[in-house]
């Protein structure tokens, strides 16, 4: 496994991670501990030290199952890992999130998570697909340093929406610096090089971390499926990817 230092911060992360939002139960499929164990364990045995996960990953699930994976003491200690998770979303049934982006919204999620993730600190903590306009809160922003130095979060982080209501993705990239963040997480794969255009090129200079969401487009390139035999319809309506199109 090879290992660079994420950007700005001090974190020495391995160049593949893992991540978990299957483990939320959108994905046709709920997960026990014991699996999670098996599955954060082979990371580890191959390198791995990362690992991304959410709050609205399921109510705090995934984020529920990696801490009492880790609790274990089956796959090391909590101090082996890296663990980022996010911010800015309420989980209230499959598929069904709302936008909860205020700092006292950020302080209850940030306990939350703590809690569901039996740590005292997080490495990386993420706005997650926010908005412009909530990104340059100043009460946010300001709540999200607190956090800072009281040790509960280590560093921040920006996972960007690149379409829809929350924009491209400049405006929060470019304003990485002066909003001390550390780290960009961007939808970037073989299937959408988009980021490519301006985003990479942003992140390069201001000497931020980049880590590449959906990578293997949700297992599209994985050489699981076979396209353009795979349909949505065939994941099944509790499978997330049965609402993305498999035909770009």
């Amino acid at each position: 496994m090879k290992y660079r230092i994420l950007g700005k911060s001090n974190l020495n992360v391995s160049v593949i991670g893992i991540g978990t939002w299957q483990l939320g139960g959108e994905w046709g499929k709920n997960f026990t501990v014991e699996e999670v164990i098996e599955m954060l364990g082979k990371a580890r045995d191959l390198g791995v030290n990362l690992i991304d996960t959410a709050e609205c990953y399921g109510d705090h699930t995934s984020e529920s199952l990696i801490g009492q994976a880790i609790a274990s003491g089956k796959i090391g200690k909590r101090e082996d890992w890296i663990i980022a998770t996010k911010f800015g979303h309420t989980f209230h049934g499959h598929l069904n999130r709302t936008d909860d982006r205020g700092a006292a919204d950020v302080v209850l999620q940030l306990d939350q998570s703590l809690k569901a993730l039996r740590t005292d600190y997080i490495d990386l903590y993420q706005y997650h697909s926010i908005r412009d306009s909530e990104f340059a809160n100043a009460e946010l922003r300001q709540c999200l340093q607190q956090a800072k130095k009281s040790g509960k979060v280590r560093h921040i982080g920006n996972s960007i929406s690149n379409s829809g209501n929350a924009g491209d993705g400049r405006v929060q990239v470019d304003a990485s610096t002066a909003a001390d963040v550390a780290a960009i997480q961007v939808v970037y794969n073989r299937l959408d090089r988009k980021p490519e255009e301006y985003i990479l090129g942003s992140c390069e200079k201001q000497n931020l971390g980049v880590l590449a969401r959906v990578p293997m487009a949700s297992g599209l390139l994985s050489g699981k499926y076979s396209q353009p035999n795979i349909k949505p319809a065939d994941f099944g309506s509790s499978d997330v990817r049965s609402s993305h199109d498999t035909e770009k």
